[in-house]
């Protein structure tokens, strides 16, 4: 009876975005810990960040993955595969534009930027690093720029408006 070594395949896609090594200075020299920041999404408009910190490497990944499974949120996606509107993400120090983008144009973003916007199924998005240069504070931003992404017809319903009225392409008003 052969077995398979395999695991079974996650529905999800996991990103490791970074790997950090602390080290903790005691009697008999230094204890390492690391703590891992990974993306997990199901790259069709469902993405989560988590942190997890270990002694081993593997147990860190691993704890950052499942922190972020409890933390998935939906994003909305267009069908050319790109954000509704441009925002700017804010968290600490670190500011991130996210900006939609005509079909064909990619994912133009940096490491931490990439991994979460892939993770969510973003096709074609340009952005910009404005703040901070650290990857904890950018993915973080990244995460507070795609919850606060509205749906135009979202917008329409909160302001008590068809979409039409709010994109402004139905009949005139009578002024």
């Amino acid at each position: 009876m052969a077995r398979s070594t395999e695991a079974p395949k996650s529905e999800f896609l996991e990103r490791v975005i970074q790997i950090n090594r602390c080290a903790k200075v005691v009697k008999g020299g230094r204890r390492f810990s690391f703590n891992a920041i990974v993306a997990v999404g199901d790259q069709h408009g469902r993405v989560g960040v988590g942190l997890g910190k270990a002694n081993e490497v593997a147990d860190a990944i691993r704890k950052a993955g499942e922190t972020a499974k409890k933390n998935f949120f939906a994003v909305p996606i267009t069908r050319a595969g790109s954000i509704p509107h441009a925002i700017v993400g804010h968290f600490g120090a670190g500011e991130v534009l996210l900006k939609p983008a005509t079909p064909g144009t990619g994912v133009i973003a940096g490491a931490g930027v990439r991994a979460v916007l892939e993770a969510a199924g973003v096709q074609n998005v340009l952005t910009k690093c404005l703040g901070s240069r650290n990857p904890h504070n950018l993915v973080k931003a990244t995460v507070d720029g795609l919850r606060r992404l509205r749906r135009p017809s979202d917008v329409a319903a909160m302001r008590g408006r068809t979409l039409s009225e709010l994109l402004g392409t139905g009949a005139p008003h009578a002024s």
